[in-house]
């Protein structure tokens, strides 16, 4: 039997000669490949997968500003990423990892905890692709928000330190003490100063709180037959489809309860169907199908929106292991649970009657996010190091504590190849954005008029 004493100095030779595959000061060096693809052909191949008639909101959405395009492009960074040389360190990948997809949520006990909260690419993969889109994202949300250069790479800095004290935090944990592990949000908000910064946390979290179904109900629906709440018709965004194909939606409903947990048939049963509606959400996901479900309580009446979003290849499939999950959303939920300290009672799976795959979730589980748009150059740099440390978290769940550690190390040399890469990244990040203004400029590119 091996001993921990042994367990550990193997994992922490892997964690060095990884060192030797991918130096700490190689992390920094960003340049494109030779015959890199034209950014927009990426998006335009992804767009061909979906509702044709949201892609031109899904355009305007990116051409906001270089940070909402980084978010819709996690199909152009996979690409750059797996190009290039990788650790050979793997953890489960949020996929995804920019600053909007970290944020609050409740627990199935009713506490608001933080974490990353968007798993649609989520894949086994080389650890430092999750902390370079990380970091990105925190660099070009500084330089959007008018930060100077020396500002954006600072803050970007701060977010591969946090990763790095992350980890070595989870270290000094046994693995069912990481696995019990989260970040409780009034933890968070206790280390905040008493200043202008914590009176938005605390607005964030009170908001959070109150993004329930029944806060749904009062914004998304209205008045029906007999008193009966309809979800509101507000094309393109948010469209009824009512229950016309009861077949569909048997099929549907039943393939996702297979899904579940046993226990979790006796609380459905306690629930009927009332209506279902397309909703667009987000930037990347916007043109994917997208539904939410009204159900209420047979007894009390009380609402509960549950959401089925459609979930395709991750972006990052091309470039590494292939998922061990043929059905979409079940890698999607798999990957969910792995990397979340907790996770949503009601997440499973289903493929729909056109051999889509979806999965579930409860919609508006007391969700709440930062305003990025407003940070300052502290602020957003305090914000990308408490996401750097959740990120981290996450990752030794599946990956190794121990390695990770090793090849990181204990002094500055990966924050600083990080902060590089993202910097180097966030210029061609902005040159690509640029490309899209000009293919909406030529009229290659569709945009909707109104995104919102």
């Amino acid at each position: 039997m091996t001993t921990a004493a042994e367990y550990d100095r193997r994992a922490e030779e892997v964690g060095k000669q990884a060192r030797k595959r991918v130096s700490r000061k190689e992390l920094g060096e960003w340049g494109a490949e030779p015959g890199r693809p034209d950014p927009v052909s990426i998006l335009e191949k992804q767009n061909k997968q979906r509702v044709p008639e949201l892609v031109p909101i899904r355009m305007a959405r990116m051409a906001i500003s270089p940070f909402t395009f980084l978010r819709g492009s996690a199909a152009i960074m996979a690409y750059d990423l797996g190009c290039h040389p990788d650790t050979g360190l793997y953890a489960q990948l949020c996929g995804d990892a920019h600053l909007a997809n970290f944020g609050l949520f409740g627990t199935p006990e009713r506490n608001l905890v933080f974490d990353v909260n968007d798993f649609d690419e989520t894949l086994p993969g080389p650890f430092e692709w999750d902390v370079k889109r990380l970091a990105t994202s925190v660099a070009v949300a500084a330089l959007v928000n008018g930060c100077t250069d020396e500002e954006a790479a600072s803050a970007a800095e701060a977010s591969a330190s946090g990763y790095r004290r992350g980890v070595e935090a989870m270290t000094k944990l046994d693995s069912l003490s990481i696995w019990y592990d989260r970040v409780d949000a009034e933890e968070v908000l206790a280390n905040i100063p008493k200043h202008k910064f914590r009176k938005a946390a605390e607005k964030t979290m009170e908001k959070a709180r109150s993004r329930t179904s029944l806060q749904a109900l009062n914004k998304l629906t209205e008045p029906g037959p007999n008193g009966v709440p309809q979800i509101k018709n507000q094309p393109p965004l948010l469209v009824p489809i009512g229950l016309s194909d009861e077949k569909a939606v048997h099929k549907v409903l039943t393939d996702y309860r297979a899904s579940l947990p046993d226990q979790m048939d006796v609380l459905l049963d306690r629930y009927t169907v009332v209506d279902y509606a397309m909703k667009v959400v987000g930037v990347g996901s916007v043109g994917t199908r997208c539904y939410i479900a009204l159900l209420m309580d047979k007894e009390s009446g009380a609402p509960l929106f549950l959401q089925l979003k459609e979930a395709d290849t991750s972006v990052l499939a091309p470039y590494t292991k292939p998922s061990k999950y043929t059905q979409q959303g079940q890698r999607v939920v798999e990957g969910q649970k792995l990397m979340q300290a907790a996770s949503d009672i009601f997440l499973g799976w289903a493929t729909g009657v056109q051999g889509v795959d979806f999965y579930w979730r409860q919609f508006r589980d007391m969700k709440g996010s930062a305003d990025i748009s407003s940070m300052t150059h502290k602020q957003i740099s305090n914000y990308g190091g408490l996401c750097g440390g959740v990120l981290a978290r996450a990752h030794c769940r599946s990956g190794d504590p121990i390695a990770l550690n090793a090849y990181i190390g204990s002094g500055d040399k990966f924050d600083k190849g990080i902060r590089d890469f993202a910097m180097a990244y966030s210029d061609q990040n902005d040159a690509d954005y640029h490309r899209l203004l000009a293919a909406i400029a030529d009229g290659e590119v569709k945009v909707a008029a109104n995104p919102y």
